[in-house]
Order: C-alpha cells, then sequence, then structure tokens
C-alpha cells in the first residue's frame, strides 16, 4: 500500500476528501482503486505509480495531504473500459468507487463506494470480455485428491472434480486455461505450475469443507447437495467454497444466474494429458496461427456456440449414447435448411452471457435491444427443428413470446448505450414518463415562444434564448442593443460581446423544464430496473434456452462442415476397435493447395500396435495425429473426414510427438520426452490410444535404440495399447515389428537421383530408407556438406555392413525388412573378458573356486 497507509501518522491528518480516500482504500489494500472524481476516475499513491507504469499515462501530484505532494494518475470515465481491459490483461484486480452522493446537496467530499471489484476471472462486461472463449475462474482445493471448482462468471456455468495426482492436475489446467486461480496460502507450489498469469493466495478458511457446504445450499437453495451428485467430493465442495467466497466478495452483488452445480467424472470423458492437448493443437496452435482443430471446425453462428465447441474438444465425451443422440441431429440438420438455421442464429447472438448481466442488474439498454431481436428469432429457429432428433433441443428452447413482447414495447429501436442518457423506453409505453415528457417538450414550445414575442416587444432581431449548466435560461443580446432592453430584464451575466439577462416568467419555466426533465429521467430509471426484474423472474428457464440453441449453433456447424468437406458418421462399437478407411487429417487438408493423400488404420486387441517406419517429411506425424484428432471429433459428435469410421471405447489419448525444453524447470529436450514416455508407459491401459514419435532420439544411439525397444515392447505386452509408433530405428521391424499384436507400415516414398518424392502414402511393410540426406537437401543444407554427408554414410554403412545397399536381408528369418545399421551386437562385458583371458588349465581347484567367488562378490556389490 502507499506511504500514506503505512506512516504512523493518523488519516484525520489528511484533508477530508483523502481521507475518505484513505478509508476506502484501506479496505481494498492489495487492489487499484479506481476512485470516481466528477468525468474520472483517479488514482492516487503508489496505485497512481503503479498505474501510470502499467497503463503509460501521466502520473502528475495535485496539491498536498498531510503537507506531502499527492501522487495522481487518472482515466477518463467514458474511456475507462480500454484502460480497464489492459489491467485486467496483465493480471491486476480493479476496485471501481463511483459518487453515490448528491453534489448538490453533500455537505464535504461526496458520499463514495466501491460497487465492484474487478478481477481477471470474474468478468461480465461485454467490453472486457474475450467473445471467443470462456474466462475462467477455478479454485484448487488441495489433499488426498485435488478438488478443482471452475466457474464461467460471464455465463454462470459452474462444475466440480477431482484429480487423483498433480499430472492430473496439470491436465485438467492445460484444459481450462483459467484466467485466475485461487489455491490456499498454506500449499505448496510453484505458481508456474499451475498456468495461470493470476494466481491468488487465499485464506485456508474459504476452502473449509463444512463452510462451503452450508454456502453452497444456501446459494442454490437446497437442503444438501446430494441432487447435484457432488455430495461425496468433499475436497471439490471446498474449492467451490473459495469460488463462491470469492466472487460474493468482487461483485457486491446476489449471483441468481449462478443457479446449478455439475459434477464432471473423469470416467465420461476421453482424459488427455497436458502434452497431448498441446501436441494436438485442439484448440490453439503452437504456432499461434490460426491453424488448431478449433479454427477450422468453428463455423458457429453465434459466440456462445463457439465457446461450447472449444470445451466439447477439450473434453471429448465417451457416453455413447449421448454420441449418438449428437450424430443423429447432425444428419438431421443435414436435411433441413441449415443455411436459414444459420441467419436466424445469427439474430440470437450471445444471450447467454446477456442474461447474467441480467441477473446481476447490470444489463444496458442494448442487451435488452439484443435480447429482444433474440427472442423474436425463437419461433423461426423451433419451426427449423421439427424432426424427431430435434425434438429433445426444440423442446427445451421455448419461445418466450409475453417477454418478445413486452422488450418490444417497451425499448426504442436503437436504444443509447446506458440508461442514464435517457431516451430507452418507447413512447406509449408508460403514461406517467410520457406526461413528463411531454411537460419537458411542451415548455421547450413555450421558450420559443417567450423567443418571438420578446424579439417583437424589444425590436432586437438578434434576441436568443440559451441555457447553460452555471446560469440555466437566459436572453441574450449584443452589447449595441443595450439601449432596447427593458427595464424588467435582470443582468445575470456579462460576456465581452453581449450581455445575458433573466425574466421572472423565463425562470419560472426553467424550474418546469427541469424538474418535468428529472422526473422523467427518475421515471424511466425506474421503469428499466422493473423491466430488468421481470426479465429475472424466467432467468433459469432463459439459461436452458440458451444452452440448448449453443447446441444446436455447435450441431449445426457439424452439420455444414460435413456436406462441405464430405465427412462421414462414425460407428461406435463396445469391443476395443479403431478402424478408419480414407481417413484424412481435418487441418491439412484445408490449409494445403493440393488434393489430400487418405489412408487407412487399423488398431484392434490383434494388431495393437502399428510399427511406421518412412522418411522424415514423409507424413508419419500427419498420419499419427489424423488418427487422434479423428478420434476426438468422434467423441464430440462430430462426422469425420474418412469414408468409413469405427470406434470402440477410447478411456486416454497419449501423445509422444515433438521435442521441446523445458529450461525454466532445468528439464532438457531428452528429459522431457522421457517424462512424457514415463507418464504414458505407469497410464496407458488396454483401451488407450498411444502416438509414439522417435522416442529415444535425444540421446546416443545405443541408449535411444534400447529405449525405444523397450517402450515399444512395454506398450504392445504390458499396456497392450492402441499404438502408432513411428521410428527410425530400423532394427525394431526385425523385432517388435515381427511380435503378434504388432505389424509394420511405412510411408512410401520415391527417391530420382539425388532427390526424393513424398508419397504420403501407408503401406503395409518397413521402410527400405530414412532418406535423411534427401530431406537435408529439401532444407537447403549447402551442397559441401551434403557431398560429405553422404560419403560419411557410405563409409558408416561399409563398416557396419560391409556392404552399402541398407536393402540386403540380415535376419535369420529372411526378413523384407531392411538393416540400416547393426546396432544391436553389444560390447563384451568386463567378465567375459576375463573369461577370454583366463587359462583354465593353469588353475587349481582351489584358484578356480575363489576366482569364481570373487566374481559373484563382484556382481552382488554391482546390482
Amino acid at each position: 500500500m502507499s506511504n500514506a497507509l503505512n506512516n504512523s501518522l493518523e488519516v484525520s491528518a489528511h484533508t477530508p476528501m483523502m481521507q475518505q480516500y484513505l478509508r476506502i482504500k484501506a479496505d481494498h489494500a492489495d487492489t487499484l482503486l479506481f476512485y470516481r472524481m466528477g468525468d474520472f476516475y483517479e488514482l492516487f499513491y503508489d496505485d497512481a505509480k503503479r498505474a501510470a507504469d502499467l497503463l503509460d499515462i501521466s502520473l502528475t501530484a495535485r496539491g498536498s495531504s498531510n503537507g506531502n505532494p499527492i501522487p495522481m494518475a487518472g482515466v477518463p470515465y467514458h474511456a475507462a473500459e480500454n484502460y480497464l481491459a489492459r489491467l485486467l490483461q496483465l493480471g491486476e484486480s480493479v476496485a471501481i468507487c463511483e459518487q453515490i452522493g448528491d453534489p448538490a446537496t453533500s455537505k464535504g467530499p461526496v458520499e463514495r463506494k466501491v460497487v465492484r471489484v474487478l478481477t481477471p476471472g470474474t468478468l461480465t462486461d461485454e467490453a472486457l470480455l474475450p467473445a471467443d472463449h470462456e474466462n475462467l475462474l477455478v479454485a484448487i482445493h488441495p489433499g488426498q485428491q485435488f478438488g478443482i471448482a471452475c466457474l464461467d462468471m460471464a455465463s454462470g456455468r459452474f462444475t466440480v472434480l477431482e484429480a487423483d495426482t498433480r499430472e492430473q492436475l496439470r491436465a485438467e489446467l492445460e484444459r481450462l486455461q483459467p484466467a485466475e486461480v485461487l489455491y490456499p496460502e498454506t500449499w505448496q507450489f510453484s505458481e508456474t505450475e499451475l498456468n495461470c498469469a493470476c494466481c491468488r493466495r487465499r485464506p485456508e478458511w474459504e476452502f473449509d469443507t463444512s463452510s462451503a457446504q452450508q454456502l453452497l445450499q444456501r446459494q442454490f437453495q437446497v437442503a444438501h447437495l446430494d441432487g447435484f451428485g457432488i455430495g461425496h467430493l468433499q475436497q471439490a465442495i471446498g474449492a467451490a467454497g473459495a469460488v463462491l467466497n470469492y466472487v460474493r466478495a468482487t461483485q457486491l452483488a446476489a449471483l441468481p444466474h449462478i443457479n446449478s452445480i455439475v459434477a464432471e467424472k473423469r470416467d465420461d470423458a476421453i482424459m488427455l494429458d497436458a502434452a497431448s492437448r498441446r501436441n494436438l493443437e485442439l484448440v490453439r496452435s503452437l504456432s499461434g496461427n490460426k491453424t488448431s482443430l478449433f479454427d477450422v471446425l468453428d463455423k458457429t453462428s453465434t459466440a456462445m456456440g463457439s465457446r461450447l465447441l472449444q470445451r466439447w474438444l477439450q473434453r471429448p465425451l465417451r457416453q455413447q449414447q449421448v454420441l449418438n443422440r449428437r450424430f443423429d441431429a447432425v444428419a438431421a440438420l443435414q436435411q433441413t435448411d441449415y443455411a436459414e438455421l444459420h441467419q436466424q442464429l445469427r439474430q440470437v447472438g450471445d444471450i447467454e452471457r446477456i442474461l447474467t448481466r441480467i441477473g446481476l442488474r447490470s444489463a444496458r439498454p442494448r442487451d435488452l435491444a439484443r435480447l429482444r431481436s433474440a427472442l423474436q428469432a425463437l419461433p423461426a429457429v423451433r419451426e427449423l427443428l421439427k424432426t424427431p432428433a430435434l425434438e429433445t433441443w426444440r423442446a427445451t428452447i421455448e419461445p418466450f413470446p409475453d417477454l418478445a413482447d413486452l422488450l418490444e414495447q417497451a425499448i426504442i429501436e436503437q436504444p443509447p448505450v446506458l440508461i442514464r442518457d435517457g431516451g430507452v423506453i418507447r413512447d406509449g409505453f408508460d403514461d406517467e414518463l410520457d406526461e413528463q415528457r411531454q411537460l419537458a417538450a411542451g415548455a421547450t414550445d413555450f421558450l420559443q415562444h417567450i423567443e418571438t414575442r420578446e424579439r417583437q416587444r424589444t425590436g432586437i432581431s438578434t434576441l436568443k434564448i440559451g441555457y447553460n449548466k452555471v446560469h440555466g435560461y437566459y436572453l441574450e443580446a449584443s452589447r449595441a442593443a443595450s439601449q432596447q432592453i427593458p427595464a424588467d430584464y435582470q443582468r445575470r451575466q456579462t460576456l465581452k460581446n453581449a450581455e445575458r439577462y433573466i425574466i421572472p416568467e423565463l425562470k419560472t419555466y426553467e424550474d418546469q423544464v427541469l424538474q418535468s426533465q428529472s422526473r422523467a429521467l427518475a421515471r424511466e430509471k425506474w421503469l428499466y430496473d422493473n423491466l430488468i426484474e421481470q426479465l429475472a423472474e424466467q432467468l433459469v428457464a432463459l439459461q436452458q434456452t440458451a444452452k440448448a440453441l449453443a447446441e444446436i449453433d455447435v450441431l449445426r456447424s457439424f452439420a455444414e462442415q460435413a456436406i462441405t468437406y464430405d465427412y462421414r458418421r462414425p460407428e461406435l462399437i463396445d469391443a476395443v476397435h479403431i478402424e478408419l478407411t480414407d481417413a484424412r487429417h481435418p487441418v491439412i487438408e484445408r490449409l494445403q493447395q493440393e488434393p489430400f493423400i487418405a489412408n487407412d488404420v487399423t488398431l484392434s486387441p490383434i494388431q495393437r500396435l502399428l510399427l511406421i517406419t518412412g522418411p522424415n517429411m514423409g507424413g508419419k506425424s500427419t498420419y499419427m495425429r489424423q488418427t487422434a484428432l479423428l478420434t476426438i471429433m468422434a467423441h464430440c459428435g462430430s462426422f469425420v473426414p474418412a469414408s468409413h469410421a469405427v470406434f470402440g471405447p477410447v478411456d486416454r489419448i497419449f501423445t509422444r510427438i515433438g521435442a521441446s525444453d523445458d529450461l525454466a524447470s532445468g528439464r532438457s529436450t531428452f528429459m522431457v520426452e522421457m517424462t512424457e514416455a514415463a507418464d504414458i508407459l505407469h497410464n496407458a491401459t488396454d483401451k488407450s490410444l498411444v502416438l509414439m514419435d522417435e522416442i529415444g532420439r535425444g540421446t546416443s544411439t545405443y541408449d535411444g535404440l534400447a529405449l525405444a525397444w523397450a517402450c515399444a515392447e512395454a506398450l504392445l505386452h504390458k499396456n497392450r495399447s492402441l499404438t502408432l509408433f513411428a521410428t527410425h530405428y530400423f532394427e525394431l521391424t526385425q523385432t517388435i515389428g515381427q511380435q503378434d499384436g504388432a505389424i509394420n507400415v511405412h510411408v512410401e516414398a520415391t527417391e530420382h537421383g539425388d532427390t526424393i518424392a513424398f508419397q504420403h502414402k501407408v503401406k503395409v511393410g518397413a521402410a527400405s530408407r530414412s532418406f535423411g540426406v534427401q530431406v537435408a537437401q529439401l532444407a537447403g543444407l549447402p551442397q559441401r556438406v551434403l557431398q560429405q554427408a553422404k560419403h560419411y554414410l557410405q563409409q558408416l554403412e561399409r563398416e557396419h555392413h560391409g556392404v552399402a545397399d541398407l536393402s540386403t536381408l540380415q535376419s535369420s528369418q529372411q526378413s523384407a525388412a531392411p538393416q540400416q545399421a547393426d546396432l544391436l551386437e553389444a560390447n563384451p562385458s568386463a567378465l567375459e573378458q576375463a573369461l577370454e583371458q583366463l587359462n583354465v588349465n593353469e588353475l587349481t581347484p582351489l584358484e578356480a573356486l575363489s576366482w569364481l567367488a570373487q566374481w559373484q562378490q563382484k556382481m552382488r556389490d554391482d546390482s
């Protein structure tokens, strides 16, 4: 806090206004205080210095308090949203302190109080929120499990779940991408691991399970939480209580839009760890470009549909009954006028967030105008859903004709931004408001009458009536006409070239005008608040309608994609199985100009591992990723880019793709690779889909080959997962590739002289070469380096095989798979070397026994 609060002087030593400021600031010591003064929000002391630095605004000093200059910085209130957005993006929190007293009647400083506290995770203002993704507040309650509570304040969606390990916690945080994270002050955890720019330590008592349970029961007006399915999730209940405590403290208002809570069960969805989410680029690409799966699938009509699509992609479902309902809906929507439905949904807009602002009583006039448009579009939307497969959604989408009529009668076509500006309520909606408006308008007409009459009476043709806030209404005449001014005119103000006067009749009508305008604004504000209350009475039903509209929006987008890009309906079965015919990568086929080469994939208990070989750039990673992406699409309810697709149960998707270090945690690229591999080997099951790309390449050739061999064997025989295993270790085609449950496949490429042509077609059998030198040539390596590399390659091939032709068959089984280099010939051990040097004929029996005992002890010590 500022020096003013840190020193030992009493608040009473400051000026009255600064006393008020310091008392308010004391309650918000860790928050930037926007203190309203006229047309500006001002910041003082350390707040001013910090805001000036963050916002690049001027730091000034205005007067002094307690004998010291007051550092000050300010922003115009009408432009405050832009500055607030910048501060919130930087992880700051801001308390908004407004004038609530009347300056005309206040003695001393106008009464002020904090009306709301803005934090990165509790935003509801349209101007401060990203439209296309959720803004989430997350609380973590550690214990035997990690309780996680997640609230989207802008929609009221409240969910809880529990994670068993820190790795699962990281995976959930990677999925949620929270804007703000709350955790107990006693918990020892690196904030960098929380995957959030804004992390807040909170008092331990806020996470108390018993208090949290009572708080949630009061919020939802229930006797117990079993009806929500969360009664047994003690850690998660504690986290939910911390969330609710926090938003109550920041919003300073009731939270009627938070009226339910949902428990997310891990078994209901396909689990993805943090690395797999990043590697698969589900909702954001590693490059930062618009090339994620979400980017190409998002053809939704509304922002709330776009956000829902992201949630579905981040949490693909395993519930086949739900997925089949979605498939049925997509098929039905293909037969409807989905283009017309798109237009009608565009009229609906983002009512999900509008309803939240109605619940918080912070909705603006244009929110109500947009809600009116949405309600008016609902009958047409429902008419387009008149098929059995869509009946569930149609029944949930209520038309609300009374509310639509009410808003049509009450709100003008293009209302102003704020209710305090007036002119929001239509003429004819309320008799009393019309009467006050007519009085104000009539007074204006009378002023024109006075002006015309006084011109005629005085003979001053330039005489005119004016108005300002200081002097009210006046009659203005030029200095040259001062001789013509009647005796009953009273001088009010003298200007350089004019004089201003008042007459009793004008003063009387001034009072009438101001009173009627004031009464009209007050009446309009009362009518507007009453309108909000009527809408809030049906908030729950409106929220259910918004939820159904968002789902229809996503399903309509799926239907459009399926027709446009020839996606087919997947088949879901109970047996562990993945079969894709003519499968295509959903992102790459959109981005590249030439036709995409489709490929088949079959994984089952009798063909659990595909050992994929072939050149770099040949398409191994594409082939692997498209299998995972199509699995995720199908488990969101989307049709997939394949001529035929069958999916059995999938519990998790793991990927070990790409290479990157984690220097902040002291982990090298190889260490990251091994950590990800360890997670897969510990947690993959026979229902898991595993993508392993070039495991072991970050260390020496012998170590890498050994690790790749061991990992592949464990996945094949111990985990028994459905595995796509890409490698450049051709030796594995003779070991792993020949075992039961595994099959060798390769990405085809053709060599033409010193160049290579990638066919991108996956075929059965092992590849003939890696073509590393040829790929390096395509990358632009200097010619002299390429020539030297070819020379060294030939030399290495001769040393290892005595031949330069890598297609020479070597295995005892005369397999079709070639050898790149026989690296399995291990060096003789120390024992083998000692035995070779030992002359048995010169040893006595006692010496032989002693020699054996020494080596036995040495082996025990080494083990």
